[in-house]
């Protein structure tokens, strides 16, 4: 398991960059933490990391975004997902069959259905503007 202390939004994103130069197609992010907790600044740091210039936002409404690259990368909110047959309406499935990588936040409410060895990073809040970022492989 790896340890990250971030102390600011700008300094998770950061993170979220240098992480995402090592993913590959295929590769499954997914963040457990609740609201705040910065997982879309960690994404928005994915993004640029992999040499994306799209806007990065949380998909809580509209529950998937897909920012493009080689592999894709797809960012998806789960918050509103109450069982498999609604998982199955994302088109997560097909997501991860296609080969994107796949950042994925709200987790705790899929995590039946995360593939082996995907990426699982826990966000907890150790201060006002201070998050504390477990990594490990499920």
């Amino acid at each position: 398991m790896q340890k990250w202390d971030s102390h600011s939004e700008l300094q998770t994103e950061r993170l979220g960059a240098a992480f995402a130069a090592g993913l590959k197609s295929g590769d499954v992010v997914a963040m457990f933490g609740g609201m705040g907790m910065g997982k879309t600044a960690f994404v928005r740091g994915m993004a640029a990391g992999r040499g994306l210039t799209a806007e990065v936002s949380s998909p809580t409404y509209t529950l998937v975004h897909d920012y493009g690259g080689d592999p894709p990368l797809v960012h998806c909110d789960m918050y509103r997902i109450g069982g498999i047959d609604d998982l199955h309406s994302t088109g997560f499935f097909d997501y991860l069959e296609s080969g994107a990588i796949l950042a994925v936040e709200w987790s705790e409410n899929i995590e039946q259905a995360l593939p082996e060895g995907a990426w699982r990073l826990i966000f907890t809040k150790t201060g006002e503007n201070d998050r504390e970022i477990l990594l490990k492989r499920i």
